[in-house]
């Protein structure tokens, strides 16, 4: 997967990001408890598994940032219910992101969706600002007050991601310092996309649908 995606993206003229900052692949691979940032190798995948394909971009000196958690095979139906309150999340906060809006009204939707469905929203990592950088200001958290956070101005863009969990928040990172798993071992569902704030509300600039 990691040298597909390598070389479909090099064909297109892009640039994998992630190797700019140290990360040793191409885009990121999660599986099952894994939350973000999992190393490429050679585990095999099998059914039942869940796989979160994490890709960034650079591209004519701009950056792209989307993410999403795919099925391999039949799944039960409440990982499949992990992965669909997980991606609703994500249009639940990039309708927040209206200008005038501050930033905490895209958390706070996220979270609040989330533990609707008795799942739990990562607080360790978090989205962020997106442009001529891969991370740039301001971190967008998926939970917190709607009050908290800046105003939202026109010709912001953000890359907004919720990592959801079945279990606990809580998570930790491997000894190759970069996969991210939960705590106490339950599955982990990731999507994001990247958000341009307009006059006439939010436009996704990345157009893969899930």
């Amino acid at each position: 997967l990691d040298e597909l995606a390598g070389h479909l993206i090099r064909e297109r003229k892009g640039k994998p990001a992630p190797p700019e900052v140290g990360f040793p692949g191409n885009i990121c691979i999660s599986v099952n408890d894994q939350v973000v940032h999992g190393v490429p190798g050679n585990r095999v995948l099998k059914p039942g598994d869940i796989v979160g394909i994490d890709v960034t971009v650079a591209f004519n000196g701009y950056y792209g940032d989307i993410a999403g958690t795919f099925p391999v095979g039949e799944i039960s139906k409440e990982t499949q219910k992990l992965l669909d309150v997980t991606k609703q999340s994500l249009y639940e906060g990039i309708s927040k992101a209206i200008e005038g809006n501050r930033l905490g009204e895209i958390s706070n939707a996220i979270q609040t969706f989330v533990e609707k469905y008795g799942f739990s929203v990562v607080r360790k990592f978090v989205g962020h600002g997106i442009g001529k950088s891969m991370w740039e200001e301001p971190q967008v958290p998926n939970f917190g007050s709607p009050n908290n956070g800046i105003r939202l101005r026109k010709g912001m863009v953000l890359a907004i991601e919720p990592m959801v969990n079945a279990g606990g928040y809580d998570v930790k990172v491997l000894d190759d310092n970069w996969t991210a798993v939960t705590q106490d071992g339950s599955l982990s569902a990731h999507f994001e996309h990247t958000v341009a704030i307009l006059e006439d509300g939010p436009e996704i600039l990345t157009s893969f649908e899930y």
